[in-house]
């Protein structure tokens, strides 16, 4: 399986900081904000992996992360995203380096306290299909919340005004290789870019969707709030524990 980091976008909440830097490498405690996603990966024992970027800053990955011998890449490629076209885009840009393997897929904002080995691991025994990480959030309205009758999950809403439940996709998904020819069939949302949220719920559409809940503490650092607080919590407790 091989691994996928999207780290492009303006960072628009994230002005001033982000006008001089990408939102991926401010610092998140000790390290830059991409490391935690990549750690993610390597510790589910993927150590071939993407990152796709964009705007004026991306070159800063290569000075920072070079042939990824920091982490004990196998390879490291760098994938450029021009302008927003929202996460389905910037992932369908892999394509080429995803060669008919499954994925892993790791939003760059997205840190963990521990690690995703048990829900690699059983995607791989899966087959066919996609997987998504849920966890229970007290403000799910601000992401794509899962609605679930029983175990079985029915559909994600994307940011609705009233959450049908308190649990949400993380920035964490498995996909095999029809992801791709569902992107192809995607139009752009209403805010004019492919929505993840369209790609899952075409697997899950087809039957080909399954979840499990995501352990310990989970952040995305996309805002001052949540990055003042992603910060914090790697101080206490620690990130990517395995």
């Amino acid at each position: 399986m091989k691994g996928v980091v999207l780290a492009g976008g303006k960072g628009s909440r994230l002005y001033p900081l982000t006008r001089v830097t990408n939102k991926h490498l401010l610092p998140v405690y000790d390290r830059p904000m991409v490391y935690y996603p990549i750690q993610t990966l390597v510790d589910a024992g993927i150590k071939d992996i993407n990152i796709v970027t964009g705007g004026q800053n991306s070159g800063d990955f290569l000075r920072l992360l070079s042939n990824g011998k920091d982490f004990d890449l196998h390879r490291i490629h760098y994938t450029y995203q021009e302008g927003e076209g929202g996460i389905a885009d910037a992932l369908r840009l892999a394509e080429p380096f995803v060669e008919g393997e499954k994925i892993c897929v790791v939003l760059g904002d997205n840190i963990i306290e521990r690690n995703i080995i048990m829900a690699a691991q059983t995607y791989e025994k899966q087959g066919r299909g996609a997987k998504v990480l849920l966890k229970e959030v007290k403000d799910p309205q601000r992401f794509g919340v899962a609605v679930l009758e029983g175990d079985r999950l029915v559909r994600i809403e994307e940011k609705p005004k009233h959450p049908k439940s308190p649990y949400i996709t993380t920035g964490i998904y498995f996909y095999d290789h029809e992801i791709f020819d569902i992107i192809r069939t995607l139009k752009p949302s209403a805010r004019g870019e492919l929505e993840i949220t369209d790609v899952n719920n075409a697997y899950i559409g087809r039957g080909l969707m399954t979840w499990d809940l995501l352990e310990g503490w989970w952040t995305d650092a996309g805002t001052f709030e949540s990055l003042r607080l992603a910060g914090q919590l790697v101080a206490q407790t620690g990130a990517n524990q395995v």
